[in-house]
């Protein structure tokens, strides 16, 4: 049962890594090997998926609410990142929504909630496109599912950054831009945890890669999804002009309901997760019920 009591006390300083009590899960595929950890459990089943260039670990502050409230929480370490393979021929949002439709059927579950940050959100509507009957709805953290406009000079920054030995540098001072409001406690732990990873033989190329993709088709692809969303968007998130209409853009888009987290940026549920997580598990409520009709 999904309790509202239990919110409270699952709002303490979070680890940074994966759950350190469960060991990494490993499901192999026809492109690489896929890591996750699974809180295990009889309740309503919240895959989460993190942004390019992150770890699982990304829902630390996230997972404690959901499973103290009766959830099993399945985190996955997207294609080129964490403990999962490095090296993939497709690195694509289509393809990490893949990745989640076989983890879901891996585990003989019958139907989940699929939470996406930043690139991932696209995965998690790809997800419920390929597989209807098993996503009963995604969350949408920060969502990227368009190209910007072109930024001739963005461009050149991108080319430098990820040219010489200092990409790693680079890339962490771009994700350090990403928390305007307040970092979490455990914020240098994280930290130093991603860049051990991104140092890791094949992780910067992966992202590299990824950074370059486009996202015309999730885009087009837009306007046909009909499963049940919430958007979740820090209105100074550094990834947009301006982060708010991108939101509403979006929401309307696909029929959305919408929150707007103050000052937060790109990880809304790191900087405010005692806000973001009773929003949704609200949303994991909501969706159960219409579930149960």
């Amino acid at each position: 049962m999904l309790s509202r009591s239990t919110l409270a006390p699952t709002m303490d300083a979070p680890a940074a890594s994966a759950d350190p009590t469960r060991p990494t899960r490993f499901l192999d595929t026809e492109g690489g090997r896929l890591a996750y950890d699974d809180t295990g459990g009889a309740g309503p089943v919240v895959v989460c998926v993190p942004g390019m260039g992150d770890l699982r670990g990304e829902y630390r502050a996230l997972r404690p609410a959901l499973v103290a409230a009766g959830c099993r929480v399945l985190t996955l370490d997207v294609r080129g990142f964490g403990e999962s393979s490095a090296d993939w021929s497709e690195l694509s949002a289509r393809a990490v929504g893949r990745d989640v439709v076989r983890l879901i059927e891996h585990l003989q579950v019958d139907a989940a909630i699929v939470l996406g940050n930043s690139f991932a959100a696209g995965a998690a509507l790809w997800a419920a496109r390929q597989a209807p009957q098993r996503v009963d709805g995604v969350v949408l953290l920060g969502p990227i599912v368009r190209d910007a406009p072109p930024n001739p000079l963005m461009r050149a920054v991108l080319r430098i950054g990820f040219a010489g030995p200092w990409r790693v540098a680079f890339w962490m001072a771009y994700w350090n831009s990403l928390f305007p409001l307040r970092r979490p406690p455990d914020h240098a732990e994280a930290q130093a945890a991603l860049r051990r990873n991104l140092r890791e033989p094949g992780r910067m190329d992966a992202l590299r890669a990824m950074v370059a993709l486009s996202k015309a088709d999730t885009e087009a692809m837009l306007p046909s999804s009909r499963v049940p969303a919430l958007v979740v968007m820090g209105t100074r998130d550094p990834d947009f002009a301006d982060a708010t209409a991108e939101a509403r853009w979006l929401a309307q888009g696909i029929g959305a309901e919408l929150m707007l987290v103050e000052g937060a940026g790109h990880y809304p549920h790191l900087e405010c997760a005692a806000q973001v997580a009773p929003r949704v598990l609200d949303f994991v409520r909501a969706r159960l019920a219409a579930r149960a009709r």
